[in-house]
């Protein structure tokens, strides 16, 4: 909700989700039931496996999202704004890192990334950024908003995932021998 409200532009996956709504004449929550359908589709060739974290990602973030919104006070001045959009930023690379890192399962959008970073042996903030900067394009030629906040949260959440993630992996043992 800090990238929300300050104002400073949404998202890279909120502009595909308002470009796609404003395209289909759907609403913003349809445009995002719509999207996460068809990243799950995805998953397929990408062989990207649900689990518990998968679940609760689709449960919690938006109840975590609107318990959120309806206590956080709105910005006012740009240092406000520009606090809030590098705190959530930061927050929002951290949180992510700190749920794929318990390795429950990916929420739909990280499974994308995962499965990606599997197949292609590829760093995470190369991937992560990859993902951000083409979902942010699509986005805004659909007619979604970007702003300075948008390319600032595409270009850097990918390099702030791949630093934490490292930090707050819960390593597990390797299955043992025969187990397949």
């Amino acid at each position: 909700m800090l990238l929300v409200e300050s104002g400073l532009g949404p998202a890279s996956w909120n502009v595909l989700t308002e470009g796609t709504a404003r395209t289909l004449g759907i609403s913003f929550g349809w445009a995002t039931n719509l999207i996460s359908l068809l990243v799950l589709l995805a998953w397929i060739p990408l062989r990207e496996l649900p689990g518990i974290g998968t679940l609760l990602n689709v449960a919690v973030v938006g109840f975590a999202a609107d318990a959120t919104a309806a206590v956080l006070p709105s910005p006012h001045g740009l240092p406000a704004q520009a606090g809030y959009l590098v705190l959530g930023l930061v927050a929002l690379a951290f949180f992510d890192a700190l749920y794929l890192g318990a390795q429950f399962g990916s929420g739909p959008r990280d499974g994308i990334m995962t499965g990606l970073v599997r197949l292609t042996g590829l760093p995470i903030a190369a991937v992560r950024t990859g993902i951000e900067v083409t979902v942010a394009g699509i986005g805004w030629l659909l007619g979604g908003t970007v702003g300075v906040g948008t390319a600032l949260i595409a270009l850097t959440l990918g390099p702030l995932v791949a630093y934490f993630l490292p930090r707050v992996m819960v390593r597990l043992p390797p299955p043992p021998a025969g187990d397949a």
